[in-house]
């Protein structure tokens, strides 16, 4: 399923954010520290090689709703940008945190001239934000965001299994009606 939306192609797809050879970049759903970790940032880290974690060093730590921008190492990306989203409960304000992991991350496409960009469901994982939750703020963050860019042209959200798929495509619909 997909939209468009200020020029920009939005889609979401079943996969891994490891793995996505057709964009300019993928975000990170990255540690304080951006070293690899578990989940997104694990897989991230792995495919990219140890490289991506030395040069991730001086620019860490970053604060919840921080993006940081690398180079993507082994991945088939030129880009990586990491983003560290709010854990659910304890990192106030929380959709506000994650809608700037989102919008910061999109900032950083301008200033880079990046046409394409894949992200995961940030915090939604081990950090605990509620699936469907995550999905309204991210795309309403990322529709709030777009009428400033010029240079994106597509934006891909990646979800680990069908019920992430199915709760992404069925947000974006409803946010952004055929």
């Amino acid at each position: 399923m997909d939209r468009t939306y200020a020029g920009v192609f939005i889609e979401c797809q079943e996969g891994n954010i490891a793995s996505q050879p057709d964009m300019d970049a993928v975000v990170n759903a990255a540690n304080a520290a951006l070293m690899p970790g578990g989940g997104v940032a694990g897989a991230i880290h792995k495919k990219a090689g140890p490289g991506l974690a030395i040069e991730c060093r001086p620019l860490a730590p970053i604060k919840p709703g921080q993006a940081v921008i690398t180079s993507a190492h082994n991945l088939p990306n030129k880009y990586v940008v990491h983003c560290l989203g709010p854990v659910y409960g304890k990192d106030n304000p929380s959709p506000i945190l994650l809608g700037n992991c989102y919008q910061n991350a999109l900032k950083l496409t301008e200033v880079h001239n990046i046409k394409s960009i894949a992200f995961p469901a940030i915090s939604a994982g081990i950090f605990g934000y509620p699936m469907e939750e995550a999905a309204r703020v991210a795309f309403s963050a990322i529709i709030k965001i777009l009428p400033q860019l010029h240079c994106l042209k597509k934006i891909r959200f990646v979800l680990y299994n069908n019920d992430y798929l199915n709760i992404h495509e069925r947000v974006l619909a409803e946010l952004i009606p055929q």
